[in-house]
């Protein structure tokens, strides 16, 4: 009998997985909305996309070897923060703005508070949420075919009728990688089949946004329109921001009910953000503010163990 006895440490329980198979697998996902982004917009989002993350890996290389690190950009987490970033900038940016944005992620929210696995934010849009406060003409500059112009959610809050199945398959202003929402669930689709992801970020983040918007159009007195909720569930970086950047291991919760909080959290802000906001956006703002809560969300939905404590006499 004890010879069918494995004795050994914990972890019992592992996976197959690596750090650098999970962010390949994002990488590879990624690549529909990019391909889509630099066919919109051109050879400058091509370029941006590449300086952009090579701006992100040299941060990283160049910090960890001025510290005597190891040096980790094998891993790909730095190229993934780097393109995740473009995929948030609008195609216009100069240049040395997606540079500075690239540094701030990697360097200040990233390896600044212990590199990889100990930031507390999502280091892609705590980027672009610097340089939207630090530059927020620039990044709100949107182009398309060379001409500036108003996003779809722009147009929608100002009163203005919108095409969804242009926004939909992505020919519309607005940053690199969020036009095309056909591409971004092309990604996720990718990244459900691989296991990177599980489902319960998103869709408890896109259900509870898809019911708020609907609520504020009826309350609204618009009643229910079909049309004005897909615009909303196509538009801007919601799609991006639910299936690539809410479910980052590191800033999202580890518990199953936890996971479920934390998107109707997301669904409830990004929609205030954006009915009753300034700004027609306000994706990235809520889910850095929801990063922010996953330690409280964790400590109010962990699981009880089995079992009782005894009071020490």
């Amino acid at each position: 009998m004890n010879e069918l006895l494995n004795v050994s440490s914990n972890p019992h329980v592992r996976d197959k997985g690596t750090t650098s198979r999970i962010m390949l697998d994002v990488l590879i996902a990624l690549l529909p909305a990019s391909i889509v982004g630099i066919y919109v917009f051109g050879i400058r989002a091509l370029i941006l996309i590449i300086v952009t993350v090579a701006a992100a890996v040299a941060t990283e290389a160049i910090y960890q070897k001025l510290m005597h690190q190891k040096v980790t950009v094998s891993d790909c987490s730095a190229a993934v923060t780097g393109l995740l970033l473009a995929m948030n900038l609008p195609v216009s940016l100069p240049i040395w703005m997606a540079v500075l944005g690239a540094v701030f992620a990697v360097l200040v929210v990233k390896q600044l508070f212990g590199g990889l696995g100990q930031n507390f934010m999502n280091p892609a849009l705590a980027g672009r949420c610097f340089l939207l406060i630090s530059f927020g003409t620039a990044m709100t500059n949107f182009t398309l075919d060379g001409v500036s112009t108003a996003t779809p959610l722009a147009n929608m809050k100002n009163g203005i009728s919108v095409d969804v199945l242009k926004m939909f398959l992505g020919n519309t202003a607005g940053t690199i990688g969020e036009t095309s929402a056909a591409a971004i669930l092309i990604g996720a689709i990718y990244l459900l089949i691989r296991k990177v992801i599980n489902i319960r970020i998103p869709i408890s983040y896109i259900g509870t946004f898809a019911v708020f918007i609907v609520l504020y159009s009826i309350g609204s007195g618009k009643g229910f329109d079909p049309q004005f909720l897909a615009a909303h569930l196509c538009g801007g970086g919601l799609m991006l921001g639910a299936w690539f950047m809410a479910t980052d291991y590191v800033t999202s919760p580890i518990t199953k009910k936890g996971q479920i909080v934390f998107g109707i959290c997301l669904g409830l802000l990004t929609g205030i953000f954006r009915t009753c906001g300034s700004s027609a956006e306000g994706v990235s703002y809520a889910i850095v503010f929801c990063n922010l809560l996953v330690p409280l969300i964790e400590k109010v939905t962990l699981p009880k163990a089995f079992g009782r404590e005894e009071k020490v006499k």
